[in-house]
C-alpha cells in the first residue's frame, strides 16, 4: 500500500464523515486525459484490399494521416494533412491533398502517387511513380525503379489547402532527387516520367461516391502548380531570368506570365521557379545594382527561368503585356552574356536559402 492510500485510510478511520467526502471527490483530470481519442481511427486507412476509399474536404483538417497495409486500392484524400505515412502498400493508387510537413513512403511496391508536401521520403520501396510538389529535396533510400514528374492535379479546394499547409506553388523541387543508397554499377534508382505524362494514365480518377462529386482536373494547363522542366535536359542553352518583386500582385502576375509564355511560346519551357526572401545585399550580389534594394524589403520575390530560342526577346514582350497598366516592379534579363550568370546566381542563392 502506498503512502497516499495509508494516509486516506488513517483519516477515514478517525473521521467517518471525511471518509464519505473522500469517496465523493471526483478524480483529477489531466490535459492528456481530455483529448478525444475516439476519433483516432478517422485518420487511419489500413487493411483494405481492392477498395475505393479516402477522405473528403474537411474530414482531415490538418491532422496526421496513416495509410498502411493496403492492396490494390484507390485512395483519394481531398483535404490537407500535417504528415502522412504510407507503409506496406502494394499496387495502390493514392492521391493526397497538400501535406504541411512530411510524406513517408516505406516498404511499398507498385504504387502510383500524387503528392504535394514539404518533405518526401521513400525507403525500401520499388516501382513507385510520383507526381510531386516538394519544397525540399525529395529523398529515396534502399529503393529502386522510382519515377518522378511534376505535380499536375487540381480540385476546387486545392489552393486553400496549399495555403493552410504553407506550401508555395513556386517552390517545387520534384526532380532534384537525393538517393542515399546509389548503386553506380546498376544505374540510377530513379528516373523521370515523360514530360507529357498524364495522371489519368497512371491513376484512375474517382468515379464512386462520394469522391465522384469532387470536380477534379488533370489538365496541366489548369493546374495551379507550374509545370517545370526541372533537371531534365534543356532544349536550348539560351536562358532568361525573370524576378517579380512583391507588391501584393506579383503572385498573380507570375502565374499569368507562365500561362502566356506557354500559350504563345511553347518552344520556351519553364525550367524552374522559386519564391524566397531576399535582403538588399543579396539583391546587389545577384543583380549588380542597388535598384532593387527597397523592393526586396516588401516581401518574398518570385524567380522564373525560361529557356529556348530567342527566349529573352519573347520573355520581354510577354512581361510588357503582363505589366501594362500596373506599377509593379520586375527584373528581366537583357543580355545573353549576363543571363546565364544571373540565373545561376539567383537559383544558387535560392537553394542555399532553402537548404538544398
Amino acid at each position: 500500500m502506498n503512502m497516499g492510500c495509508i494516509f486516506s485510510w488513517f483519516r477515514s478511520r478517525s473521521n467517518p464523515q471525511h471518509f464519505e467526502q473522500v469517496q465523493d471527490e471526483a478524480p483529477k483530470v489531466y490535459s492528456w486525459d481530455k483529448k478525444d481519442r475516439s476519433k483516432a481511427q478517422d485518420f487511419i486507412i489500413e487493411n483494405h484490399k481492392g477498395e475505393i476509399l479516402g477522405r473528403m474536404p474537411g474530414t482531415v483538417d490538418g491532422q496526421q494521416l496513416v495509410i498502411q497495409n493496403c492492396q490494390e486500392c484507390n485512395i483519394y484524400v481531398f483535404d490537407y494533412s500535417a504528415t502522412v505515412s504510407i507503409d506496406d502498400c502494394t499496387n495502390c493508387n493514392i492521391i493526397l491533398g497538400p501535406v504541411k510537413q512530411s510524406v513517408f513512403v516505406r516498404d511499398s511496391h507498385e504504387c502510383r502517387l500524387v503528392v504535394a508536401c514539404q518533405q518526401f521520403r521513400a525507403r525500401d520501396c520499388r516501382h513507385i511513380d510520383s507526381f510531386l510538389l516538394c519544397e525540399t529535396q525529395p529523398v529515396i533510400e534502399s529503393s529502386s525503379k522510382m519515377r518522378f514528374a511534376s505535380f499536375k492535379f487540381n480540385y476546387p479546394e486545392l489552393e486553400s489547402h496549399l495555403k493552410a499547409s504553407e506550401l508555395s506553388i513556386f517552390n517545387n523541387n520534384w526532380s532534384n532527387i537525393h538517393d542515399f543508397t546509389p548503386v553506380p554499377e546498376e544505374g540510377l534508382n530513379y528516373t523521370y516520367l515523360p514530360e507529357d505524362a498524364k495522371v489519368e494514365d497512371f491513376i484512375p480518377l474517382p468515379t464512386a461516391e462520394p469522391f465522384s462529386t469532387i470536380l477534379v482536373s488533370t489538365d496541366a494547363n489548369h493546374c495551379i502548380i507550374p509545370q517545370t522542366l526541372g533537371l531534365r535536359r534543356k532544349p536550348s542553352d539560351e536562358g532568361c531570368l525573370i524576378v517579380f518583386f512583391n507588391d501584393g500582385g506579383s503572385h498573380d502576375r507570375a502565374v499569368n506570365l507562365i500561362h502566356l509564355m506557354k500559350r504563345q511560346h511553347p518552344d520556351c519551357p519553364l525550367v524552374q521557379t522559386k519564391e524566397i526572401i531576399m535582403h538588399p545585399e543579396d539583391a546587389f550580389r545577384i543583380f549588380s545594382t542597388q535598384s532593387y534594394a527597397s523592393a526586396v524589403k516588401q516581401g518574398a520575390v518570385i524567380g522564373l527561368e525560361f529557356c529556348g530560342p530567342q527566349v529573352m526577346r519573347k520573355c520581354q514582350a510577354c512581361v510588357v503585356a503582363i505589366m501594362t497598366g500596373t506599377t509593379g516592379l520586375v527584373f528581366v534579363s537583357q543580355q545573353a552574356s549576363s543571363a546565364r550568370s544571373q540565373i545561376n546566381s539567383f537559383f544558387h542563392f535560392a537553394n542555399m536559402q532553402m537548404g538544398l
